[in-house]
């Protein structure tokens, strides 16, 4: 089996070596579009980050000279890239993914990764692709198969989302984003409005490796104290003082994140099917602001208050328009 992997961080290097480390053959794609060469992959792994993706598909599209007997799978974090790839190379040809293992990078640039957690696939179109499930078995990873990609899609952007968006607004790290009380509140109130535009939507929660997704969608639902006690406690355990990738986006200067595709997406499917979602919506609102202009950061660094204002008011904008309906 021959291997085209798109993106070169640690998720990308990390599936890589799990690949070579059972004798495939894998390459990783040029940055510059100029120095792609043609490479007929039987598995193209798209790792980048999801504002890349147009990018991805223009690299793919140079790359493979038999798209249409390549599957493209894409274990990228958030919503919407299933969807692009599968407009470019056919639904049947697409296979979701979400890596539950926790990656980073060591000081030599290579992924390193914890024995917990595992790999959950569905495939976009009606072809299972038993072979593809194998081999990452093969390879040592927990590996689940999943019927519903879009379940399995924003299962995992539940818990993305977590500890994520407000860490990078108020620069600080989860471990003490759980003693903002009125933040942690609105923590608990955003993963509600995750589950109710699941709900409308009509996509059902599932458990992935690792992480029982169930269960969390059930303590968000427990009166707010209750939830609050027992998801601060977990979440500053479980992710501590380990900066969150959109607070890594904004200390890095960089003026894009993919809150569009997390919170972003919460948002814009709650306009859609008329659920309210205002504290995703102002999260990835105000922290696109700050990337595209770094000056606004000094109003929200930890400066919680600055945040619950800015949500308290789009409470009130939601609940004005609903009075006018």
């Amino acid at each position: 089996m021959r291997v085209y992997i798109v993106g070169r961080g640690a998720v990308g290097t990390y599936l890589g070596d799990l690949l070579q480390s059972i004798n495939l053959e894998v390459v990783y794609a040029p940055r510059a579009l100029a120095e792609v060469e043609p490479f007929d992959a039987d598995v193209a792994i798209v790792a980048t980050k999801a504002y890349d993706t147009d990018d991805a598909i223009a690299t793919l599209r140079a790359a493979i000279p038999y798209p249409q007997k390549c599957v493209f799978l894409t274990p990228q974090n958030g919503v919407g890239n299933e969807e692009k790839l599968a407009a470019t190379f056919g639904k049947d040809n697409v296979v979701s993914a979400a890596l539950t293992v926790p990656v980073d990078r060591d000081r030599d640039g290579k992924a390193s990764a914890t024995h917990d957690g595992g790999f959950a696939l569905a495939p976009v179109g009606a072809s299972a692709y038993n072979w593809l499930v194998a081999t990452f078995a093969s390879t040592g990873l927990n590996v689940k198969v999943v019927e519903d990609w879009r379940a399995l899609k924003w299962s995992k952007l539940a818990l993305n989302v977590v500890a994520n968006a407000s860490c990078a607004i108020l620069n600080v790290l989860p471990n003490r984003l759980v003693h903002f009380e009125r933040i942690f509140a609105l923590e608990i109130r955003m993963i509600r409005e995750v589950r109710a535009v699941m709900q409308a939507m009509n996509v059902t929660p599932i458990d992935l490796p690792r992480y029982p997704v169930k269960a969390f969608f059930a303590v968000a639902s427990l009166p707010t104290p209750v939830a609050r006690g027992v998801m601060a406690a977990r979440v500053a355990g479980g992710r501590g003082t380990k900066p969150p990738s959109l607070l890594l986006d904004l200390r890095r200067g960089k003026p894009q994140t993919e809150v569009d595709v997390l919170n972003g997406a919460v948002a814009a499917a709650g306009h859609e099917y008329r659920v309210p979602t205002p504290v995703n919506a102002v999260y990835a609102r105000v922290l696109n602001d700050i990337a595209h202009m770094p000056q606004l950061w000094a109003k929200y660094r930890e400066r919680p208050e600055a945040l619950v204002a800015e949500v308290e008011a789009e409470m009130k904008r939601v609940k004005a328009l609903a009075r006018r309906r």
